[in-house]
């Protein structure tokens, strides 16, 4: 997979360096490539923003660096022989990033990210390309940053460590939360290792038994059981169908139960914590 990233401050993307992304780095699998937008400026003092049309607080960064230096990284990619180019732009108002959506990413061969700064980027910008590439804007939470830097690193973390040979071991993140498949609307439950006992506090005996079977049993009830606490709203959404005899049983004792059509799963307010 190649990246290319263009930024107002390449040091930001150091990390890229270290960890499962440096080492996929350092082994061939990803090509990652920061270009320093102020590089296809002209002015004196490099300006990439100015005021935005229509007044009000804030700057919009400009269409003549984006433009030359998107064509730039373009042109640079197709001629290392890169295919299949996918822009991709942090931003609050973009859809929200999810596994799912990193799973699709990293389908990918070849993504290139545009993290703002300011008030964002001219919207022209990705009107523009989006004609040629598709255009993915992209979210990575309902809160605002000084800048879409720390969301690529954010999403090229999640989208990395599914490339094959990226982790260790390639069923790593078949139980993750939101994974797809079985774990696709739930949260990952607790996880335990060695000592056995830790100040005082043991571990759940079925983690000992060696039954395969109880053991996944217990980690889908502790998984039901977290994403009920801290994430309702994934049970809410998710279809009766996909929670089997155990589950529903399960979801039935914290309170939950299924809508008249019998579709999707809700609380009971009159059942207590």
């Amino acid at each position: 997979m190649r990246l290319d990233v263009v930024t107002i401050f390449p040091e930001y993307l150091e990390p890229l360096n270290v960890s499962l992304v440096g080492k996929a780095r350092a082994r061939g699998q990803l090509d990652v490539h920061v270009h320093d937008l102020r590089d296809w400026t002209y002015d004196r003092h490099n300006t990439v923003d100015d005021t935005p049309y229509g007044g009000g607080p804030g700057m919009v960064m400009k269409t003549g660096p984006w433009g030359e230096a998107l064509d730039a990284a373009l042109a640079d990619g197709y001629e290392a022989g890169a295919h299949g180019p996918v822009l991709v732009v942090p931003t609050p108002s973009g859809r929200p990033f999810t596994q799912e959506l990193a799973v699709e990413l990293s389908e990918r061969p070849w993504l290139i990210f545009t993290p703002a700064r300011y008030e964002g980027i001219d919207r022209r910008v990705m009107d523009e390309y989006a004609t040629r590439v598709p255009v993915y804007e992209v979210s990575i939470g309902d809160y605002v940053l000084a800048g879409g830097e720390a969301a690529v690193l954010v999403i090229t973390e999640a989208v990395a460590r599914l490339l094959p040979g990226v982790l260790g071991n390639a069923e790593s993140h078949r139980d993750d939360s939101f994974a797809p498949g079985e774990m696709e609307n739930l949260l990952e439950g607790p996880v335990y290792t060695k000592p056995p006992e830790w100040r005082g506090r043991g571990i759940p005996e079925v983690l000992l038994s060696g039954h395969h079977g109880k053991i996944a049993r217990w980690r889908r009830d502790e998984a039901l059981r977290r994403t009920a606490q801290n994430r309702p709203d994934l049970i809410e959404r998710c279809e009766a169908s996909a929670y089997d005899k155990k589950d529903r049983e399960l979801l039935s004792t914290m309170g939950w139960q299924p809508t008249a059509d019998g579709r999707f799963w809700r609380r009971n307010p009159a059942v207590e914590e």
